[in-house]
């Protein structure tokens, strides 16, 4: 007599949409929300995947452009050709302000005027900084529901799990019996969901982990770029 043949014989569930299907209603429920979360969970994964590798091909064009430009008027104007990204937007943020403090300073031409003030300089700082921390909350946005789901998801496939196995238990105290065809259903269909809430968590957590690691990163380099953004001012005789 083969396995499946003695747990079909017993009632045991032979397959996973048995113990799907053969749990309480609170289990399917359970169930059901994970499946849910789950669907979100990968939505989230691919978008903030397709955002992310378009910052990153921004950045790269943005630094080739930085790079070819001898000064800040020709980096300017080669930036505002750009498509909008994180960078430019710090970037013109900066040259704007410091536009509003030395008018015209930055035109082919002009002559060397007085630099900027040290409380000049600070304000300017306190701009990019700004600037810097909406770009962050931007790129942000959708992580703390993957950090949610990864946490939470394992804790309701747990509460399913104890609810599933507390029905089945209180049924064997109700029917007397205590075989094993009247035990094995409930636990089965009981621990699966303790199988689909690590199936959500898994992929939610090393999503998290992976794209707050790139967040950053491209944090660190708009703090790069401010300080080069600075630097070149001084350079320039701006400072």
């Amino acid at each position: 007599m083969g396995l499946s043949t003695l747990l079909a014989q017993t009632g045991a569930p032979t397959s996973v949409w048995d113990m799907v299907f053969g749990g309480s209603v609170l289990t399917r429920l359970i169930l059901l929300t994970l499946a849910i979360s789950s669907a979100v969970s990968w939505v989230l994964i691919f978008w903030k995947a397709s955002q992310f590798r378009n910052v990153r091909r921004q950045g790269d064009r943005f630094v080739e452009k930085m790079e070819r430009a001898p000064g800040l008027a020709e980096a300017y104007k080669a930036v505002l050709a750009l498509p909008e990204s994180p960078y430019g937007r710090v970037f013109r943020q900066g040259v704007n302000f410091f536009n509003e403090l030395r008018p015209g300073a930055l035109r082919e031409g002009a002559p060397s005027g007085e630099g900027l003030s040290l409380t000049q300089l600070q304000v300017l700082k306190l701009v990019l900084e700004k600037e810097e921390a909406e770009e962050r909350d931007e790129l942000a946005q959708g992580l703390i529901w993957l950090a949610v789901l990864g946490s939470v998801s394992p804790l309701m496939g747990l509460m399913g799990t104890v609810l599933g196995i507390t029905t089945t238990f209180l049924g064997i105290s109700a029917s007397g019996s205590s075989n094993i065809a009247a035990v094995a259903p409930g636990v089965a269909a009981a621990l699966v969901t303790t199988v689909a809430g690590l199936f959500v968590a898994i992929p939610a957590v090393i999503a998290y982990n992976h794209f707050l690691a790139k967040l950053n990163l491209v944090s660190g380099e708009l703090e790069g770029f401010s300080s080069e953004f600075i630097g070149t001012l001084a350079r320039e005789g701006h400072v």
